[in-house]
């Protein structure tokens, strides 16, 4: 069972053609964060990727690993608001 499920998806465009993902879960979220992700290396994405480790272990609220992928996402300009 997946751990870390967010309280509604984040919508992100990835890739060279920007289509649309909605990360529903940390899960989700760590898999494109550890692919490849714009800005990796920066203090946000290392932020996001430690939240979101966390909640799929449940050391952490989901919604508390989703806004720290929201504030990473942003950053990277991927977020689709």
């Amino acid at each position: 069972m997946i751990q870390g499920w967010f309280s509604r998806p984040v919508e992100v465009a990835v890739g060279v053609s920007g289509s649309i993902r909605h990360i529903s879960n940390a899960e989700q979220a760590v898999e494109l964060l550890t692919g490849q992700w714009r800005d990796a290396g920066s203090a946000a994405h290392g932020a996001a990727l430690r939240a979101c480790r966390r909640a799929i272990r449940g050391d952490v609220a989901a919604d508390n690993a989703r806004e720290a992928f929201v504030i990473a996402a942003r950053e990277a300009h991927v977020l689709v608001e």
